[in-house]
C-alpha cells in the first residue's frame, strides 16, 4: 500500500481520473481488471522484449501471499500488482530507461513509476462503479496540450469493450454456480494467475459471491440493449466535468461550422468576383464536411460507441 509521503510524490505529477458506472456484476467486472495486468505490461514492455508474430510475449506471473486482505502478485518485469480487499487494485510499474539514457545525471534520477488505482464498488446485481486513477512521478511533454477527456476517450473504449463480454459470461455463471466457476471459464494461462488467485479469495472469504442481505434477491436484472448498455452520455459524460465541457464545447463549435456555411452560400450569392465566390463556395463545403465530421466524431465519443469483437 502507499503511505503519505509516495502518494504525495505521484500525486504531484500528471493524474488522470475517470470514473463510470458498470453494467456489470462486480465478480466479473472486477476479474476483467485483474487480466488487464498482461495488456498493460504488453504495452509497457513491448519495444523490449522480444514478442511472438501475434505480439504477444511468455509472462511469469506469482502469487506472493494470499489472506483475508487480499493477495499481493509479482511479474517477472518487476511490476507487481495488489489487491486490496474488498475492491481496490493497485498497480506499480517501473519502466526501465533505454540503453541510451544511462549517463551519469540521469542514473542519479528515481527511476519513473506510474501507479494504477483501481475502485470496483458493488451497488446492486448487475451493476457496480468503477473508478480509476493513473498517478506517476514523471512528467512527459505532451502533458500541457492532452486535457483529462482525451484520456478518457481511450478508457471509455476499453471499459465499453468489455461490457458485452462481461454480459454474456454473467449468465453462464449463474447458470452453474459462483462456486464452480471454474466450469464456465477457460483460464490456462499464467497471465490468467491474477484472476485465478481473485476467484479463489473470492470463494474462500466471501462464498464465491456479493452477499446483499436483504436488499436484493441476488438474480441479474434483464439484458440491456448494446444502445443502454454502451450509453457513455448518462453513464459518464454528465457525471464528468472535463468531458461535459469538451461535449458542450464541440456542440458549439459544430453549430457554428453549420452557420458559417450558410452565411458563405449567403454572402456568395451578393459577390460578382468569379474569385471571390469560389473562395466562399470551398469555405462552404469545408465547414459544411467539418461540421458533418464533428458531428459523428461527438456521437461515438460521448453518446455511443458500438463495439464488434469479431473485427477486433
Amino acid at each position: 500500500m502507499l503511505n503519505k509521503q509516495n502518494w504525495l510524490e505521484f500525486s504531484s505529477h500528471k493524474n488522470i481520473l475517470c470514473q463510470n458506472p458498470c453494467f456489470g456484476d462486480f465478480p466479473l467486472i472486477f476479474s476483467c481488471l485483474d487480466n488487464h495486468p498482461p495488456n498493460i505490461s504488453f504495452f509497457y514492455c513491448f519495444c523490449t522484449v522480444k514478442l511472438d508474430r501475434e505480439g504477444g510475449s511468455p509472462m511469469e506471473v506469482s502469487i506472493q501471499r494470499i489472506d483475508k486482505n487480499g493477495f499481493v502478485a509479482t511479474e517477472d518485469q518487476g511490476r507487481e500488482w495488489s489487491f486490496v480487499s474488498p475492491c481496490i487494485i493497485i498497480g506499480s510499474l517501473t519502466i526501465k530507461e533505454s540503453p541510451n539514457n544511462t549517463k551519469e545525471k540521469i542514473v542519479q534520477k528515481p527511476p519513473r513509476k506510474h501507479l494504477l488505482i483501481f475502485f470496483c464498488t458493488p451497488v446492486s446485481p448487475g451493476k457496480c462503479r468503477f473508478i480509476g486513477v493513473g498517478p506517476r512521478n514523471y512528467r512527459h511533454w505532451t502533458d500541457p496540450f492532452v486535457s483529462r477527456w482525451m484520456h478518457h476517450i481511450v478508457v471509455n473504449l476499453v471499459i465499453d469493450s468489455d461490457l458485452c463480454l462481461v454480459r454474456g459470461q454473467e449468465e453462464k455463471l449463474m447458470e452453474v454456480g459462483p462456486s464452480n466457476w471454474q466450469k464456465a471459464c477457460f483460464v490456462p494461462a499464467k497471465a490468467d494467475t491474477i484472476v485465478v488467485a481473485f476467484r479463489m479469495w473470492l470463494k474462500k472469504y466471501a462464498g464465491g459471491q456479493i452477499n446483499w442481505g436483504t436488499k436484493f434477491s441476488g438474480y441479474l436484472p434483464p439484458i440491456l440493449s448494446r444502445e443502454q448498455l454502451m450509453d457513455r452520455y448518462w453513464n459518464h459524460v454528465v457525471h464528468c466535468s472535463s468531458c461535459n465541457g469538451a461535449y458542450k464545447g464541440l456542440n458549439t463549435l459544430k453549430i457554428s461550422l453549420q452557420v458559417l456555411s450558410v452565411a458563405s452560400l449567403a454572402i456568395m450569392a451578393t459577390i460578382n468576383s468569379i474569385a471571390g465566390r469560389n473562395t466562399l463556395a470551398v469555405a462552404s463545403i469545408l465547414c459544411f464536411v467539418g461540421s458533418k465530421w464533428l458531428s459523428r466524431f461527438i456521437y461515438k465519443t460521448f453518446h455511443f460507441h458500438d463495439y464488434n469483437h469479431a473485427f477486433k
